[in-house]
């Protein structure tokens, strides 16, 4: 995690980006500052940090070596911030809907009974009619664009043979 220092090259820190777009989404009609933007996540660090010790410290008293949402809960309990327990608590149950629904997914082709080879098989022939496709769509391009050279041809071709006719018809009125 961040230290407050500054001076720690390695210190970790919310993507800027991330920030920035929480700011626009909760403030979508406000300028802010880029010392205010960098201040925001200084804080929002500062305050990751401290949940981050504070659940780590509880972990460790309760002989656990794995901080689970539990721990983070008692953290914010303890710093004064249960008012956010039911927004986290909120997220976590959202957080395993979505681990649920990957699994599910994860189970439900493993279910189909389809080898991991046979798939592997399936998806490069897949990706082998694509290419196959690919190559047409190209072969077939190059052949309009050789057909519409010829007819450019054709048409500059016969305007100077038209033209050389009318010479010819002229030398021969001449001549008459």
């Amino acid at each position: 995690m961040a230290t407050t220092s500054g001076n720690n090259e390695d210190d970790l820190t919310i993507p800027r980006a991330a920030i920035n777009k929480i700011i626009k989404e909760i403030l979508p009609s406000v300028r802010v500052a880029n010392d205010a933007r960098e201040m925001v996540v200084s804080c929002c660090t500062e305050f990751i940090h401290l949940i981050a010790s504070e659940a780590n410290e509880i972990c460790n008293k309760s002989d656990k070596k794995t901080v689970s949402p539990q721990h983070i809960m008692q953290a914010l309990e303890s710093l004064g911030f249960g008012s956010y327990i039911t927004e986290v608590k909120e997220v976590v149950r959202e957080c395993k809907t979505v681990a649920l629904e990957r699994r599910k997914a994860r189970s439900r082709l493993e279910n189909k009974g389809i080898p991991e080879e046979e798939l592997l098989r399936q998806q490069q022939e897949l990706f082998a009619k694509a290419r196959e496709q690919q190559a047409e769509m190209v072969q077939q391009e190059w052949l309009q664009m050789q057909q519409a050279a010829q007819q450019a041809q054709l048409a500059a071709g016969g305007t100077s043979t038209t033209g050389s006719s009318l010479c010819e018809e002229e030398e021969e009125e001449e001549e008459m």
